[in-house]
């Protein structure tokens, strides 16, 4: 199967980021038990999509599977001194991560701002290529996970099937993509369970959504919030025209 790399898109302090801003947690306070949960969870997802998962991902794993043990053991008596909490360097990578996050964000900001400016031969912002001046937001608050909550939102929506006999069940990325292409010939937005409706195999969904995630990477579809960490609207962007 067609294998995409996850850091091309994020990484293992952004997946426990979105964890913390989804469910509006302390970052100073984390509950290590439901976010170890969440995060393996997670993992299973992207390992079920054949994601090229960065061995940095199995070892925050095994991080926090190992602060949860440290947290549950028994706490000995102390000489006076205050125990290390074991989440304090998890912590601590994190704010520095939000920071560099953040900072990045502000400096591509002020870059994108300087651009309309100043052009330089940047063509991005020439009217006549944009034909909703909302596009150039797209994904821009969007994060693979967000994607994948989508994508869990629809598998979770999907009847239970108890099969007994063994199909193989020829489906190329190629194919995918092209379904993805032509399904918005004629219209200019769907949502994720819009465009998957009629697929009653799985791992057609699975491959439909790497389809997906390639189009984003290629800029030829866009991608929206509808609601917070559910359903996400899928947007045919508008071919650029030379000359």
């Amino acid at each position: 199967m067609y294998r995409i790399k996850l850091t091309d898109f994020e990484g293992p302090l952004d997946l426990l980021l979105f964890f913390i801003r989804r469910d509006e947690l302390d970052i100073y306070d984390i509950p290590i038990a439901k976010i170890t949960k969440d995060f393996l969870e997670y993992l299973q997802y992207l390992q079920e999509l054949d994601l090229d998962i960065a061995g940095e991902f199995i070892v925050t794993a095994a991080e926090l599977m190992q602060i949860k043990v440290q947290l549950l053991l028994p706490r000995t008596e102390g000489e006076g001194e205050e125990e290390l909490d074991p989440r304090a360097e998890l912590v601590r990578r994190l704010l520095d991560y939000k920071r560099y996050k953040e900072m990045a964000g502000e400096l591509q900001s002020m870059s994108e701002e300087q651009s309309k400016v100043s052009y330089r031969k940047n063509f991005s912002h020439d009217e006549k290529l944009l034909e909703d001046p909302g596009e150039e937001n797209l994904l821009r608050d969007v994060t693979l996970f967000d994607l994948i909550a989508a994508f869990k939102y629809v598998v979770d929506k999907m009847p239970r099937k108890h099969v007994h006999e063994i199909n193989k069940l020829n489906v190329t990325l190629e194919d995918q993509i092209v379904y993805i292409l032509n399904y918005f010939k004629g219209k200019s937005e769907a949502t994720f369970l819009q465009l998957v409706e009629s697929m009653a195999e799985k791992i057609r969904i699975v491959v439909t959504f790497i389809a997906l995630l390639e189009l984003i990477k290629q800029k030829q579809i866009g991608v929206r919030q509808v609601d917070p960490y559910g359903e996400m609207m899928i947007v045919k962007l508008p071919t650029e025209v030379s000359g």
